[in-house]
This record gives C-alpha cells, sequence and structure tokens, in this order.
C-alpha cells in the first residue's frame, strides 16, 4: 500500500463522495476509485460501504481510516523533523477559523506571515467552532481559531488574545446619546443578533440575561443573520443595535465609527484560542502560526490584550 491511498481513502472518508473526494485531492474520480478498489483488495477486505449516501467505512473500514491518520500524521512529522533541522518552514497549514474572526483578523495575518515564511501556504476554511473542533479531532485541520473552549478529547487549546466587545447603535436608538453603555443597558427586543449554532450568539445571549434593561416596543421585524456584516449595515440603516467583537470596529472595519459605545469596566469580551490536535505534529508551524496571529492582533487591541506566551 502507498501513503497516496491511504490519503484517498481519508478522503473519501471527509467527503463520502467520490466525485468530492477526487476532487479535494486533484485527481479524477476513476482514479481515487481505483486507488481504493486496490488498497481493499490489498487488505482483502471492503473499506466503504458503496451503497450509503453519504458513502462511510465499515466497520473494519472505520479502523483502518483511523490508522491511516496516524500513518500520515506521522509520515508529515518526518517533513517537520527536517524543517525543523534546517530552520526552515515551509509546507500546508490548514486553519479553521470563526466568520466573526476571520474578516477581521486575517487580513492582518496574510501579508507579514507570508513575508516571514514564504515557503508555507495558508489555507483559511471558515466554520462555526463545532465544526473546527471536530475537524481538528479528526486531522483535517491543523489548528483552528475559536471562541470557547473546545471540551473535545484530543483536542488542546491556548489562548491568544482577549478581545472586548462593543456595542454597535443606531443614532435612533434609546442608547446612541450615551459614551459609553453597560451590560444593564441591554435588552433582548432590540439587539440584532448572530443565527443559532455560532458561538458569538451565545456570549449574546448570556449578555442579554443580565441585561436589567426596560423592555422597549418589540421589532416589526424578526432577523438573526450568520454575518456580523449584515448586522452592522442593519445598524447603519437606521435599526436597533448589536454586539461586535473589538476588532470589527478597528480601522477599515467599521461603518460608522460614530455608533460604537465601550462598555464600562468591566467589559465583556471573549477568549479567542488556539486549537489544535494533542498529538501535534505540524508543531513549528502551528507555533509560527500563533506567534503571527499575536504580533498582528496587538496594536489593534487594547493594552494588555495578548495573552499568548511562546514556547521556548
Amino acid at each position: 500500500m502507498t501513503l497516496l491511498q491511504l490519503t484517498y481513502a481519508l478522503a473519501l472518508d471527509r467527503y463520502g463522495h467520490f466525485g468530492r473526494a477526487a476532487e479535494a485531492c486533484h485527481v479524477t474520480q476513476p482514479a481515487l476509485s481505483a486507488a481504493i478498489r486496490a488498497l481493499e483488495t490489498e487488505l482483502g477486505v471492503v473499506l466503504f460501504d458503496r451503497t450509503a449516501h453519504p458513502i462511510r467505512p465499515t466497520e473494519v473500514g472505520a479502523s483502518v481510516v483511523n490508522q491511516a491518520r496516524h500513518v500520515l500524521a506521522e509520515a508529515e512529522r518526518l517533513e517537520d523533523l527536517v524543517s525543523e533541522a534546517t530552520g526552515e518552514l515551509a509546507g500546508e497549514l490548514r486553519v479553521g477559523i470563526l466568520s466573526t474572526i476571520a474578516p477581521y483578523m486575517i487580513p492582518l495575518v496574510i501579508a507579514p506571515f507570508g513575508r516571514r515564511y514564504p515557503n508555507v501556504e495558508l489555507v483559511f476554511e471558515e466554520l462555526v467552532a463545532e465544526a473546527i473542533v471536530d475537524g481538528v479531532r479528526r486531522d483535517h485541520l491543523d489548528a483552528g481559531l475559536v471562541a470557547t473552549p473546545p471540551h473535545a478529547r484530543g483536542v488542546e487549546e491556548t489562548p491568544l488574545f482577549v478581545e472586548p466587545l462593543v456595542g454597535y447603535v443606531a443614532p435612533s436608538h434609546r442608547l446612541y446619546e450615551r459614551d459609553a453603555i453597560s451590560v444593564a443597558d441591554l435588552s433582548p427586543d432590540d439587539v440584532w443578533l448572530m443565527r443559532e449554532g455560532h458561538c458569538f450568539r451565545q456570549q449574546a445571549l448570556a449578555l442579554l440575561e443580565q441585561g436589567a434593561a426596560g423592555r422597549p416596543t418589540p421589532r416589526a421585524v424578526q432577523f438573526e443573520s450568520g454575518n456580523l456584516e449584515t448586522l452592522q449595515r442593519i445598524v447603519d440603516r437606521g435599526y436597533g443595535m448589536t454586539l461586535l467583537p473589538w476588532l470589527a470596529v478597528q480601522g477599515q472595519g467599521s461603518h460608522a465609527p460614530a455608533s460604537v459605545r465601550p462598555f464600562h469596566p468591566p467589559a465583556p469580551h471573549r477568549t479567542v484560542r488556539l486549537v489544535y490536535p494533542a498529538t501535534l505534529v505540524r508543531r513549528q508551524l502551528v507555533r509560527a502560526f500563533a506567534a503571527e496571529v499575536a504580533m498582528a492582533v496587538a496594536a489593534d487591541l487594547p493594552p494588555g490584550s495578548v495573552v499568548y506566551e511562546s514556547e521556548p
């Protein structure tokens, strides 16, 4: 058997479809299918149930796929050992990232990281927190950026920075005339939220539960978005308010700086974490990425917000 056959098996396990697995591996579907059949013939077992939709591993196939992950990880580790010995980092780094982090952090990171590590290809995939943690656990991702503890076996975390939250308030809103707001000012009836599945929604709901503001007239329109940009634009049109992470209102991220309202201390915040497999293979690459993220965001965050400490 070959490492390429094992790579194809992992792709089929991930995508559950021969066509999508072949596309991800940059080969034709017949080539991938033939490689899987050759692997099954060599092992003398059927690895995938082709009658299932999506295609899934058989009982023995699941064990083989799991072992294949370990084999490929160790093979990848050989490349990392060479990189560590030569001091030249190279290869692909796959990073899952939240939609509430990606548009504000990626532009800060890609240029300095590219200059410092020109032989490393950064591949970002925008996902919800649960999918990021699962991708890291299943070795589909090398690392991920989340804002809640992972709570998953085989996944570890390193805090990178603490990011305050702010209010983003329409001129017609009851809080617009205030220079700063408090959690007690918040009401669930006039705060636009992220939709279900986003951890930022859970953080916002937790704050709203603490709010003691009188309930204003309910909105005629109920809307929940999967995109903070959409919520900002609704507020820009003069409707309600929303909660945003600090980086969203820095530089070009803020549509209307006059609508930003900080919280009175202690301000609510989120801790952005790097999550990675407990059996970390691409250790040097992941450490380099973590350090670059910490350096890139430091200038745009309040003093003392970066908590990442690089390992010796």
